[in-house]
């Protein structure tokens, strides 16, 4: 597939016809949201066996061979040029469709309020063909070794009839908030320990869980080995029913990272410990902080090249988010940022007019529009370019795969770029 990034006026009908294909398909495949008035700088996937590559000052045939990953003698047949034939800036190179890789894919889903709404059920249903595991949260721990369950509705038959593993998801929060407390009763109180333990089996049995998954946060520093021992004694329970173990870990860059979010989670030892991670590489830009990429590329592959000096890199699923935030400008601490899809997102640019632009370094889309009432906005959100640059590092780093958080927002590119570059691995 092609990402394509529209240019001053360019309609739908002229991009179709320069990649010979259907405006109908292309507006189908992406879910268009604005397909009478495309947006400058809006990012489209065009569904074509392949790429295409435009030639940029400097670029040979070998330097751009490098860059694709197809021999340079490859590119020059099936382009029917010479192979030491200079090129022409702007010149269009097709790439022909490169091996995939395989990989494992999650997605949380988080029912709220008192029923699953139909919306979060069909986009788990639509995700789900592309999903190694679903995973419903959470499961909150209580103080007795009792669990409290979240709404699951039709989650375990689609799990089910998708072939997907489905993940429980337990954490040890109080009120939706995280209790360091609340951890530390769990971690060092064996008789309700041994409780709580044993709840989960049965629940996973009742329900068809087949991965048990701990996300366990805000931990005091002085209870990180009780939690590394609390996971070797379930990874033991665990393995009699065959189950998988994953834990979710706080984005790191080095072992003593000091914070509260941090100093708890082992990344040697739950390497060690369990069958695999999900490394939260997101909400560098959040609803309560000031507008920025909520999952910038660097700060994302440095956490990552830190994680695989820990524990092997298959045991790594890199973390994703699938929104952005809509920021009122100035950012006034204590405000918060509104989270858009990012369908939304691009329906906002076209009903303000403005053109969406990209950050090279962060690798993220952004726009800055005014409303109707005069007030500034920054938008931060996802787009094909984005999303393909997250691919790209995992199959750099030879990761496990990638973990969603969450379904429910629209991001059609995403799911036809997943079928793009990998092959998804299904367990069940």
């Amino acid at each position: 597939m092609h990402i394509h990034v529209v240019r001053q006026n360019e309609t739908l009908a002229s991009i179709a016809q320069s990649y010979n294909v259907s405006a109908d398909e292309i507006r189908r495949a992406n879910e268009l949201p604005n397909p009478n008035d495309l947006v400058v700088g809006q990012a489209m996937v065009i569904p074509i066996s392949g790429s295409y590559y435009y030639v940029q000052p400097g670029d040979t045939l070998w330097s751009i061979s490098q860059r694709v990953g197809v021999p340079y003698q490859e590119l020059a047949r099936v382009n029917r040029i010479s192979a030491d034939q200079t090129l022409t800036v702007g010149f269009r190179l097709y790439i022909p469709p490169r091996p995939k890789t395989d990989a494992e894919v999650n997605a949380y889903v988080e029912p709220r309020g008192t029923s699953v709404s139909a919306n979060l059920v069909t986009s788990a249903r639509r995700a789900a063909p592309y999903l190694t595991y679903l995973a419903p949260f959470s499961f909150q721990a209580r103080r007795d070794g009792s669990l409290k369950e979240p709404l699951l509705n039709d989650f375990p038959a689609i799990a089910r009839q998708n072939n997907v593993v489905l993940m429980m998801v337990i954490t040890n929060q109080e009120e939706d908030q995280f209790s360091d407390e609340l951890g530390r009763i769990i971690l060092t109180n064996t008789n309700i320990q041994n409780t709580f333990l044993d709840n989960i089996v049965r629940t996973a049995r009742r329900y068809g869980f087949r991965d048990i998954h701990f996300d366990f946060e805000y931990l005091r520093p002085e209870d990180r080995e009780a939690y590394n021992q609390f996971l070797r004694k379930a990874k033991a329970r665990f393995r009699e029913q065959g189950w998988l173990l994953s834990t979710a870990l706080a984005p790191k860059t080095r072992a003593d990272q000091p914070g509260r979010w941090y100093e708890a989670h082992d990344y040697r030892a739950h390497g060690e410990i369990v069958d695999f991670v999900v490394i939260m590489t997101y909400e560098w830009g959040y609803s309560g902080g000031p507008a920025m990429a909520v999952s910038p590329i660097g700060p994302v592959r440095r956490v990552l090249e830190y994680a695989i000096t820990e524990m092997p890199s298959s045991k790594i699923m890199m973390g994703q988010n699938l929104y952005g935030y809509d920021w009122t400008l100035p950012f006034v601490q204590g405000s918060q940022a509104r989270a858009v899809s990012p369908q939304q997102a691009i329906q906002i640019a076209a009903r303000y007019n403005v053109p969406i632009l990209y950050d090279t370094n962060a690798q993220a889309p952004h726009f800055n529009y005014t409303d109707g009432q005069g007030r500034r906005h920054a938008v931060w959100f996802e787009d094909a370019r984005s999303i393909q640059a997250k691919f790209d590092l995992i199959k750099e780093l030879k990761l496990r795969g990638i973990s969603y958080w969450k379904l429910g927002l629209s991001f059609p590119q995403n799911w036809l770029l997943i079928t793009d570059n990998f092959n998804v691995r299904k367990r069940a």
